[in-house]
């Protein structure tokens, strides 16, 4: 391999002949050689969208402030954009685990970009003094955490699970007055229709969805402007506010500068909140995925209430045997979720006095869980919920042996009676109706009425 020599304030360093990173960034990638992941790949790629976005508007507001001459902030806001658009990630090779504050990938960033826009302008743009103006790498990471968490947040996950409650309404619409068989503590409780079991659903799903619109609105308070510690210390008292408008004019996003810089750089605390309100959607996807397999399940020998689409062979050895793997794979993504919050939690805590030293593995984390979310959702609302089918015949007959549907007999013959008959009805393995009738001498067309599971499923008296 070719090399060039590179120079920074602690000498010289071999720096592979076509790589447009610098010398701060060759050191990180030979000191931090722990787990391979980097931001570009698989999970990151809004992260280093984000630092386009940042260096982008940086060097715009920098320029309006009179702080940048106009030729270099051209230079680095073209280049800028390359970064943004992806072209240059192969350019940033860096694991995720580094320096706290992240400020190897924002040497990284800095380093691209001033090696691109001094080759296109031909004029020297100096990665420290030129891209970094009026930065810090402890805002300018908090800030990418931001910017990267906003865009997935509103181009992929909020769409996806727009997507899946509207599947499961559909589908609950289509499957109404389809009773089946209720169950708590997994066991035969009273009738309920299938589209108000799935309603519950949805409603767990709307409700989650605001709690992320809502986390949503609180990462969109920019850390850009506090710089070192909060004080923002080498940039002008504008800038904040500047940098935000351009990030909002390029993006679209709906972003402000942080009301409290010294907050937004100590602490973690929105992106925690994120990434809390995804994991608490990871928790709704396992529900509805677990109640799929388990109204899957058999199918001569489980509920068999539902058939799912047989996508694929179930196993290496038994012939003809079909999984539930849908709800099983969005099960362990969800899964992966809840470690992913945990870690994210942990270095959330890791704010020492004014900075919070845990920032790219808070970003990995937050990212990789929008990511899962976003791409496990169409596969449960396409491949799982939409082409559903309902087994008609076992939840009729399951229905008609209930013995739990006798609760609608209290008011009739009392709590003691009632349970007298529906435990005769379990062991004689008899139809409720007719041990009832038998119990109690009421009419057959009474009972019927009484214990219709379709009028069981509406309520009250």
């Amino acid at each position: 391999m070719k090399y060039r020599i590179e120079k920074d304030t602690m000498g010289e360093v071999q720096v592979p002949y076509d790589a447009l990173w610098g010398a701060q960034t060759q050191r990180a990638l030979e000191n931090f050689k722990i787990s391979g992941i980097k931001f570009a790949f698989p999970f990151g790629r809004s992260f280093i969208e984000a630092l386009g976005i940042i260096k982008f508007a940086a060097a715009a507001s920098n320029q309006k402030l009179k702080l940048l001459d106009s030729r270099k902030a051209k230079a680095i806001k073209i280049a800028s954009k390359e970064i943004l658009s992806g072209v240059h990630d192969s350019q940033f090779p860096l694991d995720v685990f580094q320096t706290g504050s992240g400020t190897s990938t924002n040497m990284n960033a800095n380093e691209v970009i001033a090696n691109l826009a001094s080759k296109k302008e031909r004029i020297k743009i100096n990665a420290n003094d030129h891209v970094n103006m009026s930065q810090s790498s402890n805002d300018v990471i908090p800030t990418a955490i931001c910017i990267s968490a906003l865009l997935d947040t509103q181009r992929l996950l909020l769409p996806s699970l727009d997507s899946l409650i509207k599947v499961i309404d559909k589908k609950a619409l289509s499957l109404r007055g389809q009773v089946k068989t209720g169950r708590t503590h997994l066991m035969d409780a009273m009738p309920i229709d299938f589209s108000q079991e799935l309603s519950g659903w949805s409603s767990q799903l709307k409700a989650v969805e605001k709690s992320i619109i809502s986390a949503a609105k609180e990462i969109a308070y920019l850390p850009q402007g506090g710089t070192a510690i909060g004080t923002g210390i080498n940039t002008h008292k504008n800038f904040g506010k500047i940098f935000a408008s351009e990030v909002s004019k390029l993006t679209k996003l709906n972003v402000k500068t942080s009301t409290n810089y010294f907050k937004s750089l100590s602490a973690q605390d929105s992106a925690a909140q994120l990434s809390s309100a995804v994991k608490n959607l990871s928790l709704v996807l396992t529900k509805i995925s677990n109640d799929l397999r388990w109204m899957n399940s058999g199918p001569l020998t489980g509920l068999g209430e539902i058939e799912l689409e047989a996508l694929q062979p179930g196993s290496s050895i038994m012939p003809g045997k079909v999984n539930p793997v849908i709800p099983e794979a969005v099960a362990m993504a969800c899964a992966d979720v809840i470690g992913n919050d945990v870690t994210v939690s942990i270095a959330s805590q890791s704010g020492n006095f004014q900075l919070n030293v845990m920032l790219p593995v808070i970003a990995y984390n937050l990212l990789k869980s929008i990511s899962l979310m976003s791409n496990s959702m169409p596969l449960l609302a396409n491949k799982a919920i939409k082409t559903f089918k309902v087994n008609k015949k076992n939840i009729k007959g399951s229905l008609s042996m209930n013995p739990i549907l006798v609760t609608a007999l209290n008011r009739e013959i009392g709590y003691e009676k009632a349970a007298h008959i529906a435990k005769k009805a379990y062991q004689e393995q008899r139809s409720i109706i007719d041990v009832a009738h038998e119990e109690t001498g009421l009419p057959i067309k009474k009972l019927k009425i009484l214990l219709n599971p379709a009028k069981l499923t509406k309520g009250g008296l």
